[in-house]
C-alpha cells in the first residue's frame, strides 16, 4: 500500500532496537561493528553501542531483533521512475513497494525516460524534470525515498538551463546519451555546467537500451566525466572488456553495477576495481523498469552475485549497495551512524540454506530473508512477502 510522505515521525519518537546478532555498518572501511542495539530519535540515529551501555529509557517504541542482521536499508542507484507507483514500461502497479521488500529504502532516478511522450525540447525538458522531482519529494510509495526528477540532457541546452533546474530543486541528470547529446565534447561542458550548480551526472554505457539511445563507449564516457558511470556492465549491452578496463583506469567515478545488464562483465568490473583497491567506486543498482521487467530483490541478488562469484566478502558486498552509494551520492542514510537516518533492514539466513550462518549464506549465493524493513524510524513492512522466509525474525515489543 502507498504511503504519503506526511506519514513522518514525531521529533521526539525514541525508537531503540536491541538484541542485534549481527549489525552490519555499510562502510567499507569497517563493515562490521561491535555493537548490540540501536537508538534512534525523530528519524536519526542518535547512538550505536551496548544495550547496557546506552539509555534505552522511556522509548516510545522497541524492536526485538532476536538476533538477526541489522543493516542500513538498501539504496537502488539506478531506477526509471514514471508516476507513482506505476510503470508504462510493464503496465505493472506497486513496483517500488514491492522493492521496499527487497530491503531497498531509498531509489536514485537515473531519468524518467520510459514517460509516455517524454518531451525532447528544452522547455519540455525543464518542466518535466521539475514535476518528477515534485511529485517523488511528496509522495512515497512503501515509504521508500526517490530522488528524482533527472532531465536527459538535449542539445542547445545552456548554462542557465541547468541553474534554473538547480534553482527549482533538482539535483540529477539522466542518463547522458539517452537523449540528444552523444558526444563526449557537449557532454563535458553540460556535466560541468550541471555540477557547477550542484547537480550529479550519469551516463549511458554499452549498447542501446530504448530507442532513441545508442552505443555510448570508454572515448565517450571519459571525456563526459560524469560522475557515475552508469551501468559499466551493459544495460543490457556491455562494452568489450578492453573498454571496460580503460574506464576503470582512466577515471576515479564511480562505477554502477546493475541487476539488468552483463553478470560476466559486472564480475570482470568488480575484479578490476579490486585489483586497483577501488572497491569504494562499486555502487549497485537494478536499471529497472525496463524491458526485462521489475527486480524487487535486484540488489539483493546483486550482492549475493559479487560476493558468491566474485570472491568478495558479504560484508563487503553489503557496502556496495549502502554506504558506497550514500557516500557518493551525498546521502544521509545508508550507514549506521550517530546522525544518518534511521533506514534499516533486518535480515537473516533463509530457512534451509546450506551456508554455516548469515554471510556465509550469502557467499554461498543465496538470497538472505527479511523480517523487517524501518524508514525514517518507521516499521514499513514485516517479513518480507518476496524474500525466502527468515530463520529468525525481529518484533516490534513495546510502544
Amino acid at each position: 500500500m502507498a504511503e504519503q510522505k506526511t506519514a513522518t515521525i514525531k521529533a521526539d519518537h525514541k525508537l531503540v532496537v536491541r538484541n542485534i546478532g549481527l549489525l552490519l555498518s555499510g562502510d567499507i572501511g569497517n563493515p562490521i561493528l561491535q555493537a548490540d542495539t540501536v537508538v534512534a530519535i525523530g528519524g536519526k540515529i542518535t547512538a550505536v553501542g551496548s544495550f547496557k551501555d546506552l539509555d534505552t529509557d522511556k522509548a516510545d517504541s522497541v524492536i526485538d531483533a532476536n538476533g538477526t542482521v541489522l543493516l542500513p536499508g538498501l539504496i537502488d542507484s539506478h531506477v526509471h521512475p514514471v508516476a507513482g507507483d506505476w510503470t508504462p514500461r510493464q503496465n505493472q502497479l506497486g513496483w517500488i513497494d514491492s522493492t521496499m521488500h527487497g530491503g531497498v529504502t531509498t531509489m536514485i532516478s537515473a531519468g524518467e525516460v520510459h514517460t509516455p511522450g517524454r518531451p525532447r525540447d528544452i522547455v519540455g525538458v525543464k518542466a518535466m524534470a521539475i514535476y518528477a522531482q515534485r511529485c517523488f519529494d511528496a509522495f512515497r510509495p512503501g515509504g521508500v525515498k526517490i530522488h528524482a526528477g533527472a532531465p536527459v540532457i538535449e542539445p542547445g541546452m545552456v548554462e542557465q538551463d541547468f541553474k534554473d533546474l538547480a534553482d527549482a530543486g533538482v539535483k540529477l541528470l539522466g542518463e547522458v546519451g539517452l537523449g540528444g547529446v552523444k558526444d563526449g565534447a557537449t557532454a563535458r561542458q553540460m556535466v560541468a555546467w550541471a555540477r557547477k550548480y550542484g547537480i550529479q551526472s550519469t551516463i549511458h554505457t554499452g549498447g542501446p537500451s530504448i530507442p532513441g539511445s545508442g552505443l555510448i563507449g570508454a572515448d565517450v564516457v571519459l571525456e563526459a566525466d560524469t560522475d557515475v558511470v552508469g551501468h559499466i556492465n551493459g544495460g543490457h549491452t556491455a562494452l568489450p572488456d578492453k573498454e571496460i578496463r580503460c574506464i576503470c583506469e582512466g577515471c576515479k567515478r564511480g562505477l554502477e553495477l546493475v541487476h539488468n545488464g552483463n553478470e560476466r562483465a559486472a564480475l570482470y568490473t568488480l575484479r578490476i576495481a579490486r585489483e586497483m583497491g577501488d572497491l569504494q567506486r562499486v555502487i549497485l543498482g537494478t536499471d529497472g523498469p525496463a524491458g526485462s521487467g521489475v527486480q524487487p530483490l535486484g540488489v539483493a541478488r546483486m550482492v549475493s552475485l559479487l560476493s558468491s562469484l566474485g570472491d568478495v566478502p558479504a560484508e563487503i558486498a553489503f557496502c556496495f549497495a549502502t554506504g558506497n552509494t550514500a557516500r557518493m551520492r551525498s546521502l544521509d542514510c545508508g550507514l549506521i551512524e550517530v546522525g544518518r537516518s534511521a533506514d534499516f533492514v533486518f535480515m537473516d539466513k533463509a530457512q534451509h540454506s546450506a551456508g554455516r550462518n548469515f554471510l556465509d549464506s550469502i557467499q554461498l549465493g543465496d538470497l538472505p530473508g527479511i523480517g523487517m524493513v524501518v524508514i525514517d524510524g518507521i516499521v514499513r513492512s514485516g517479513r518480507s512477502r518476496n524474500t525466502p522466509p527468515a530463520e529468525k525474525i525481529p518484533a516490534v515489543v513495546g510502544h
